[in-house]
């Protein structure tokens, strides 16, 4: 558990560092006459994550789930992917890039990077990352739950973010 738990706290540091990124492009955004859409489902999103990485460490220990191998090192090879599609949408992006649903009226759609391929690809990284990250030491019941709650957040944040760019951002 030792690697693991390293593991899950390197994930936790990269939420840290994706906050300090997401707060400077508020400030930024803001600061362009930006507004704020999905305010009420952020605080959900946040605990998700959070619950997420406890889960990550508890589930394996109470109920005892063994580090396998054969499912172990795929999945982690899933997180790292995943980890760095975040990080390719965040740098695509730049500073339109958000934890939040921030729009700045009149910008162009990116439609560069990974976004020449998705719509929102940043959330299937965070899709993946989710059903990944607690299989990487047989924690079945954290992902499945976890993907399934995300699963309906995210039906609710694409929702709110295909109706702020349509009415923010012409096409």
């Amino acid at each position: 558990m030792g690697w693991y738990t390293l593991l899950v706290l390197a994930v936790a540091v990269e939420r840290v560092a994706e906050l300090i990124v997401a707060r400077r492009n508020a400030a930024w955004t803001l600061a362009r006459a930006g507004v704020e859409y999905g305010r009420g489902h952020y605080p959900v999103m946040v605990a998700l994550h959070m619950g997420l990485l406890v889960s990550c460490l508890l589930e394996p220990v109470i109920a005892y789930r063994p580090f396998l191998p054969v499912l172990g090192w795929p999945m982690l090879v899933l997180v790292v992917l995943a980890q760095s599609l975040r990080w390719w949408c965040i740098t695509t992006l730049g500073p339109y890039w958000n934890t939040r649903v921030i729009v700045v009226a009149g910008a162009s759609l990116v439609s560069t990077g990974p976004y020449r391929f998705l719509r929102h690809p940043n959330y299937v990284a965070v899709a993946v990352e989710i059903a990944a990250l607690p299989l990487v030491h047989s924690a079945w019941m954290t992902a499945t739950l976890f993907s399934l709650a995300n699963a309906i957040l995210l039906t609710v944040r694409v929702r709110c973010e295909n109706a702020a760019l349509t009415r923010a951002v012409p096409t």
